[in-house]
């Protein structure tokens, strides 16, 4: 029996995985940015300010249907904090896990995933140009498949509650969409077809071993 249906397998599993991770449905409509952007603001959302919804909304009508980062700078909170649900007071990282708990899976469900995150360990350098910079603790560098996939996170009910968390646990905090201009590390399109065609090699070697022992 020939051994070579376990590279259809491999394929099969490839292509699963790039009709969940690639955004195969194009750049946001008028008509959805008109409509998201209404349920953005019957929700309330906005917690950045006047701006916050009329950038987003620029970002959306721009949208080329690609991929973007996310870069995420954070201060937490310097000591206990009060648990949104409980008022209990604790740590600011404990507290903000409330926020990541809800987040992340609501994230992979739509593609999107950290890509980097780091914590300080050293005081600014190279700095200029800016007054009272607040005590940044670490960055986070976010994958999304889609702004569209962004937009519906930002409108999902079920992920609203979250918020709390993250705002209880960050007074402050600055984020804007990137696209990488030069990135070192192999994303999963890369990592994912290695994976895949590694394990497709080692089980076509045992299935021909084993057929020769036989």
């Amino acid at each position: 029996m020939s051994s070579f249906w376990v590279w259809a397998v491999a394929l099969g599993l490839y292509a699963l995985f790039l009709a969940w991770y690639v955004n195969w449905r194009g750049p946001l409509s008028a008509a959805e940015v008109a409509d998201l952007i209404g349920r953005m603001k019957a929700a309330g959302i906005g917690h950045g300010g006047p701006d916050e919804l009329p950038t987003l909304e620029r970002f959306l009508a721009e949208d080329d249907g690609r991929e973007f980062f996310m870069l995420n700078v954070i201060r937490m909170a310097d000591g206990p904090v009060a648990h949104p649900a409980t008022g209990e007071l604790k740590p600011a990282r404990q507290v903000m896990e409330g926020y990541t708990r809800m987040f992340l899976p609501a994230l992979f469900r739509r593609g999107g995933h950290p890509a980097l995150a780091a914590r300080k360990v050293g005081g600014l350098v190279d700095t200029w140009g800016i007054e009272n910079c607040p005590k940044w603790s670490m960055m986070g560098y976010v994958r999304y498949r889609s702004r569209r996939d962004l937009a519906q996170l930002v409108c999902d009910p079920r992920f609203g509650g979250a918020h709390a968390f993250k705002h209880a646990a960050m007074p402050q905090t600055f984020n804007f969409p990137t696209r990488p201009m030069i990135m070192t590390l192999a994303g999963p399109r890369l990592w994912v077809g290695l994976v895949l065609a590694l394990l497709a090699a080692l089980a076509q070697v045992g299935l021909l071993l084993s057929a020769l022992a036989g």
